[in-house]
């Protein structure tokens, strides 16, 4: 019987299937929240009516109506708060990129079975092609820089700036000092 490699350590610990579908569920749903309460509230200082065609269609953002361009600004700004989404849920750089394509495979998903066509606007296409560049590069730059902090080791108790206590350099060439 041939010998099986072992699996790497940490693989099937670090991504568990069910972990990954439980944080793009979040990201989804802090997706659509997120974006109806900026389209709701919009809509009501605009003084028109809410609707789900507001959210879910792709009829709705187009380049001819101020509604549309509004719809545009909101999908946009959606976007910096799902980075922060990111950054809570997903917490790795090297993850950014498929978790965004994800995200916005289902809503072009959702938006395509909501308005029962494949969107045919270029403004929508453009939306969204400018809400990937904008979530992954924020989000690979927000997850680097978490992952990047300095690590604390010890009690912190130490005087020094790494926790080691108070020390002193002393160079090389100085009297007294054995080289």
């Amino acid at each position: 019987m041939p010998r099986r490699r072992p699996p790497r350590a940490g693989a099937l610990a670090d991504l568990p299937p069910l972990q990954i579908m439980r944080q793009i569920a979040l990201l989804q749903a802090g997706w659509y929240a997120a974006g109806g309460a900026m389209i709701l509230f919009t809509s009501l200082v605009a003084g028109r009516t809410f609707s789900a065609e507001l959210v879910l269609s792709w009829r709705s953002v187009r380049g001819d109506t101020t509604v549309g361009w509004t719809l545009g600004l909101c999908w946009l700004l959606d976007s910096l708060v799902v980075v922060i989404l990111l950054l809570l849920l997903v917490a790795r750089s090297k993850l950014v990129l498929d978790f965004v394509l994800t995200l916005h495979l289902l809503h072009l998903l959702v938006t395509s079975l909501y308005a029962r066509a494949l969107p045919a606007s270029w403004l929508w296409w453009g939306l969204q092609a400018c809400s990937v560049g904008l979530m992954v590069a924020l989000g690979v730059w927000a997850c680097r820089w978490r992952e990047l902090r300095p690590v604390s080791l010890g009690r912190g108790k130490g005087r020094g700036r790494d926790g080691a206590g108070e020390y002193e350099m002393v160079g090389a060439g100085e009297e007294g000092v054995g080289v």
